[in-house]
């Protein structure tokens, strides 16, 4: 089975959960829908009114980076903790592809499919809150493609921690939080931050699609930083994944939940 083959596996796979369990899905889209108007009501009635266009926007682009972090890394530890439950996880490990492949193709397929909502929820929020943004995509599409490669990479990690100790629930649901940190604070109160794996990323979407930079207007630090993210991240994350499943095999955890 070829690569395209595998991709298009799980985007086939990753849609019929999701049309299969529509009911579900409508809840989340709701959800996060309804933390948007929380943030936008509290704008409103308590933000400063003449700052209250750049908060608005500056909400927009965060919790919508706030709901693909948490697609994106999360999904393929809960990807891992469900393969267990169903006891098909030692399936996929004797993959002639090899388990890393199959989840990374449904990492890309779960982004895929998700990014799909995101662009559904960007223009509900954009509609419902009177204030459009600049959606640049020749400038956006680079470097949310670099951003999502050191996502991936923190994924892998995630699903090889959950390859061995299994109930990593409470974890995921922790790490959410950590993620409403990340993706909201911003970068001249830590500068620091800007090496963690999308947070540099993040800063850089929100400054083109709220005060419209161009790639072209982004000095070289800028792009060394993502680069350097991507190019770490991911090998990084890999290699723990790959070493958890090693350890998962010796000690027989693939088997049984």
């Amino acid at each position: 089975m070829s690569w395209v083959s595998l991709l298009k596996a799980n985007v086939r796979k990753e849609f019929i959960e999701l049309k299969r369990y529509l009911p579900n899905t409508l809840a989340t889209l709701f959800m996060f829908y309804i933390i948007f108007l929380g943030m936008f009501s509290g704008i409103q009635f308590i933000g400063d009114p003449s700052s209250q266009d750049m908060n608005t926007q500056y909400v927009i682009v965060n919790y919508l980076f706030w709901f693909l972090s948490m697609t994106v890394m999360n999904s393929i530890g809960f990807e891992v903790v469900n393969e267990a439950m169903r006891g098909t996880l030692e399936q996929l490990s004797m993959s002639p592809l090899g388990m890393w492949r199959i989840m990374l193709t449904r990492l890309v397929a779960t982004t895929v499919i998700h990014f799909i909502l995101i662009v559904g929820l960007l223009y509900a929020s954009m509609l419902t809150a009177g204030q459009w943004l600049n959606l640049d995509l020749i400038t956006i599409l680079p470097i949310l493609l670099l951003t999502l490669v050191s996502m991936f990479g923190v994924g892998f990690m995630i699903a090889g921690i959950s390859m061995l100790l299994k109930q990593v629930q409470a974890f995921l649901q922790i790490l959410q939080f950590l993620l409403v940190g990340l993706t909201f604070l911003p970068l001249s109160v830590a500068p620091f931050l800007a090496f963690f794996p999308f947070v540099k990323g993040v800063d850089l979407v929100r400054e083109v699609m709220i005060h419209g930079m161009k790639l072209t207007e982004f000095g070289f630090m800028d792009y060394f930083i993502l680069v350097v993210n991507a190019a770490v991240y991911f090998p990084l994350g890999l290699a723990i994944f790959l070493y958890c499943e090693k350890v998962a095999m010796q000690k027989g955890l693939l088997a049984h939940y």
